[in-house]
């Protein structure tokens, strides 16, 4: 409790009452104020959620830090909050990441400057309620709630093409999360009238209706992920969205849909999330072997950090379906470090365009001559990208190869193949941007790293390195509730 207030409902609600705030500060002319607002919302929003991983009882599956409060009595809805040791790690990685994205933005938005900020910290409080809600209708308003700040953030910050990525964002994102709440109503009555959504663990389902269900929440998950052949959306979104929207995409939104799969699928429909296996395996590996490929040809910096996510994020779907303690494990750390590491790239690529106003590849060369600092902090971040020992982005590619060898040799062999073709686009790119002699009066009057976004690479080379070096932390929060559902999810339902 804080003040009196339960952590989870102060982690979700405390971000949104500051980007009231910030809006209330009116036009440009109070953008100080506003700053200085959002960054006091943004840190505070990440230190009360410091207790849910330090206060964390790492010794069982079930939930905690639970807040249970009557909503809607007439068709049994509540306000049904809990953490288990999945959810808390992502709550911490969101509220993590939305002090970073004010700071790195702190000078380069210039117009609407409090709509900006209080958009994202009221993402911030909508993302922390989607991994933290318990009752299914609650899932549902904070899951489609979520897509309107960022919405409005490509639609109203972002590149030429803007409104273009917007629009076709939420489209992809809102057709799906359709189909996931006629699910959510059938699980209803099935249910007896509860929309707990640990009461649907218990609900015995025929196969049929589970493999409907299944592949309801899949447009919705998949979509969200993204897996292939629902990722067309993301490149668009990333070239047109601002460098904020980018790194939060990438390093938060994206796990908003893998999380999905482990809270609702796997458990709520083990059987047929059985029967699809191969399916999502198929998937998942064409997006880690195909999408590799498709990045390896982009010439827009953006663009192959994009098809990057969608590569790595097969890695996170083939680790969770392929039902094992490594492989979903991995899984997880996989996502953890992908949001390190793409924010990370994001961020840099936000850097270089903040001073030469391109995304384009061959514009660059020779950018280490000019901006020492910054290239040893984007080499690290590409190194961790592509998946080298020491790094975040080596733990969760190490563990689900190792569980899917447990599976099947060829699933490994093809999944492994991300190490040779992320090396490929990965040392492609920093090759021609940061190494070699400068070619371009553009690159000769670059300038180095502020402060500012020193500090930000800072906090983040010294996460990307912290969990390549040490994981445990991470993994033992994990451990016991993946072990729970692996077992829920062995166990016929049918």
């Amino acid at each position: 409790m804080i003040f009196g207030f339960s952590i989870l409902s102060v982690a979700i609600w405390l971000p949104i009452l500051f980007g009231g705030l910030i809006m209330a500060t009116g036009g440009d002319r109070n953008a100080p104020l506003a700053r200085i607002l959002a960054l006091l919302g943004a840190i505070l929003g990440f230190i009360v959620t410091i207790p849910l991983f330090t206060g964390f009882d790492k010794t069982t599956s079930a939930m905690q830090f639970v807040e249970i409060h009557d909503w809607i009595t007439r068709y049994n809805i509540h306000y049904h909050l809990g953490v288990d040791g999945i959810s808390v790690l992502f709550i911490l990685l969101n509220s993590f990441f939305t002090p970073l994205v004010v700071i790195a933005s702190w000078k380069v938005i210039e117009k609407r400057v409090a709509q900006y900020m209080a958009a994202f910290l009221i993402m911030s409080g909508l993302i922390n309620g989607v991994f933290a809600s318990l009752d299914a209708v609650l899932f549902y308003v904070f899951w489609e709630a979520m897509l309107i700040p960022m919405f409005i953030i490509i639609g109203v910050w972002g590149g030429a093409n803007r409104v273009y990525a917007a629009v076709k964002f939420f489209l992809y994102t809102l057709l799906g999360s359709l189909l996931m709440l006629i699910a959510l109503l059938y699980l209803y009555n099935q249910s007896g009238g509860s929309f707990s959504i640990l009461d649907y663990h218990k609900v015995a389902i025929p196969l049929t209706a589970q493999i409907l269900i299944f592949i309801a929440f899949f447009m919705a998950f998949a979509v969200k992920v993204p897996m292939f052949p629902v990722h067309t959306w993301l490149p668009d979104a990333h070239v047109e969205a601002p460098t904020g929207g980018s790194i939060i995409l990438a390093a938060i939104m994206l796990k908003v849909g893998a999380y999905g799969f482990i809270r609702f699928s796997m458990p709520i429909v083990p059987d047929a999330s059985r029967e699809l296996a191969g399916v999502m395996i198929a998937l998942s590996l064409i997006a880690v072997v195909y999408i590799a490929l498709v990045a390896l040809v982009q010439t827009d910096m953006k663009k192959l950090v994009a098809y990057s996510s969608v590569s790595h994020m097969g890695f996170v779907t083939l680790g969770l379906f392929i039902f094992n303690s490594y492989g979903v494990e991995g899984a997880l750390l996989q996502m953890i470090s992908h949001g390190f590491v793409s924010g990370a790239l994001f961020l840099c690529i936000g850097v270089m365009y903040d001073r030469m106003h391109s995304r384009n590849i061959a514009d660059y060369g020779g950018v280490a001559n000019k901006m020492p600092v910054f290239a040893a902090f984007f080499v690290l971040f590409a190194m961790a990208n592509v998946g080298l020992p020491g790094t975040s982005g080596f733990v969760g590619e190490f563990m689900v190869i190792m569980g899917a060898v447990k599976v099947n040799f060829w699933y490994a062999l093809l999944a492994a193949s991300t190490l040779i073709f992320g090396a490929a686009y990965t040392l492609w790119m920093v090759k021609r941007v940061i190494f070699g002699a400068v070619t371009n009066h553009h690159v000769e009057q670059l300038t180095d790293v502020n402060g500012r976004e020193i500090l930000v690479c800072s906090i983040l080379a010294a996460a990307v390195l912290g969990m390549g070096l040490y994981p445990l932390p991470f993994s033992e929060v994990m451990h016991v509730s993946v072990s729970d559902l692996l077992v829920h999810v062995a166990r016929p339902k049918l």
